[in-house]
């Protein structure tokens, strides 16, 4: 293993440990609740809007250790971001955990994915990506829903 391999191991499973977000948040303007029947991962996002800026993210669920880690990741990376920003987010990251972005060929997505890039290594095991994309699925269902609120939670599923 690579001393990058290592290092990504190793920011997978703190978020494992110690997931960032990991929290009910009241008053929420979007909940939406994932669940992958393949392998039982399920959460519920929570997402606080300011306009069309993500001011708070959290999640709570139960499922793998690349599961919990992505949402804990995700959750920290869209604070702060536009819709349009945190759906380009998505696409990079959906692109780089199904092994279609290269990331050292690209200085841009490189900088733009920071510590996310440790979920890369999914793309080497296939029946894992569905783990690492849930949360991320989720968010793009909950940037894309303006009827999806803490009065109607929208579900999605990722199929096998």
């Amino acid at each position: 293993m690579s001393n990058l391999d290592a290092l990504y191991q190793e920011i997978i499973l703190e978020h494992n440990r110690r997931p960032r977000n990991y929290r009910v948040m009241e008053g929420a303007d979007r909940v939406v609740k994932g669940h992958n029947p393949l392998c039982g991962d399920a959460l519920t996002l929570w997402l606080k809007l300011e306009g069309d800026r993500v001011i708070d993210a959290s999640f709570q669920g139960s499922g793998c250790a690349i599961s919990r880690a992505s949402a804990s990741m995700m959750t920290e990376a869209v604070k702060g971001k536009t819709r349009p920003e945190a759906e380009a987010l998505f696409t990079r990251v959906h692109d780089l955990v199904t092994g279609k972005l290269d990331v050292d060929a690209d200085p841009a997505a490189k900088k733009t994915l920071g510590s996310l890039r440790a979920l890369g290594g999914v793309a080497r095991f296939p029946i894992r990506v569905k783990c690492a994309s849930m949360a991320w699925h989720a968010l793009r269902s909950a940037l894309g829903s303006d009827e999806s609120s803490t009065n109607g939670a929208s579900e999605i599923s990722e199929e096998p």
